[in-house]
């Protein structure tokens, strides 16, 4: 098998493709051949020691491809069948082994690089707008970099449960790409908590989704209305830092909270379940889904610079 190996923290070109053995499934555990692996900024934090891994490592979390080989002990999943994943580590290969329990099976009208594309940042647009914050009819809600791959995705599930979108963005060919999108007002980051507020007549946004951080955070909570939601799932410009709650009571009585995917994913039924919507709303067209620009494995250190230079629209994604 072919795989990126992380041996020192750092840089893209701390990435490098290597050959190692076969290690074929243990009991309970599939292998899969890679159709394409998902870029994300959560292997940007593994890379450079963020979020800190043994060394050495292969990133990446998320995939889609082809069942190769079967372990002793799995009974419903065969050698062909197409499924796709969002956090079986070493997903940046041509060959992943990970539980059985880690896959989700792809429908045959879904495309397996689709699949792919949609299983971090589409369940996380999933348990954002049905759980963290439920947006009902008629719910103005602030989505940051509203032309990247999760705010495309975000954003067309807001409007598909009767929402408003205001979108962020940094230039005008992303503005253009958020309005095709759906979105209802398109922003530039600077200002943008006051023009928000102008927007919904004074009142505020009922929620800000925040993959975005350190930059965006303070001007987010000033933007929502009394017992808005701020829903702070990722760290793109850097960590926020801490916060006093007294804060929240000021802007009256907000609500502020840092999910993650696998607490939205912890039980197997939750998992499919979110699966299926996200799949369920691609068969019905009701959610397209943009790949922005596609890298062999190998150009694993370029995928990385394209997504940290926040240039890129869409999703990322490597193919073996």
């Amino acid at each position: 098998m072919k795989a990126i190996v992380v041996e020192q923290t750092g840089g893209p070109g701390v990435m490098r493709l290597l050959e190692g053995e076969d290690p074929g499934p243990r009991p309970g555990q599939i292998a899969v051949r890679v159709a394409a692996a998902g870029v994300n900024f959560i292997d940007v934090y593994h890379r450079t020691g963020l979020y800190g891994l043994p060394l050495p490592f292969t990133p990446g979390l998320e995939g889609g491809g082809y069942v190769v080989a079967v372990g002793e002990g799995v009974a419903d999943v065969a050698v062909g069948d197409e499924v796709a994943w969002k956090n079986v580590p070493g997903s940046y290969a041509d060959l992943v082994v990970g539980d059985a329990d880690a896959f989700v099976p792809v429908p045959e009208k879904v495309a397996v690089e689709t699949a792919a594309a949609v299983m971090l940042q589409g369940l996380t647009a999933h348990y954002l707008c049905n759980t963290v914050y439920p947006v009902r009819e008629g719910d103005t809600v602030i989505v940051h970099a509203a032309a990247g791959g999760m705010g495309l995705l975000l954003t067309q599930m807001v409007k598909s449960k009767g929402g408003k979108v205001i979108g962020t963005v940094s230039t005008d060919a992303k503005a253009e790409l958020a309005r095709q999108n759906g979105a209802d007002h398109v922003l530039r980051y600077e200002g943008f908590g006051a023009k928000a507020r102008e927007l919904t007549g004074g009142e505020g946004v009922a929620a800000v989704y925040d993959g975005v951080g350190q930059t965006t955070f303070d001007e987010g909570l000033g933007a929502l209305r009394r017992r808005g939601v701020m829903a702070l799932f990722g760290q793109a410009s850097g960590p926020v830092p801490p916060v006093d709650p007294q804060v929240l009571n000021r802007g009256g009585s907000l609500v502020l909270t840092r999910p993650t995917l696998n607490d939205f994913t912890a039980t197997r039924e939750e998992y499919l379940w979110r699966a299926a919507e996200v799949f369920q709303m691609i068969e019905d067209d009701d959610l397209l889904v943009r790949v922005g620009e596609t890298f062999r494995l190998e150009e694993a250190p370029e995928a990385h610079q394209a997504l940290e230079s926040r240039k890129t629209t869409g999703k990322l994604l490597l193919i073996p």
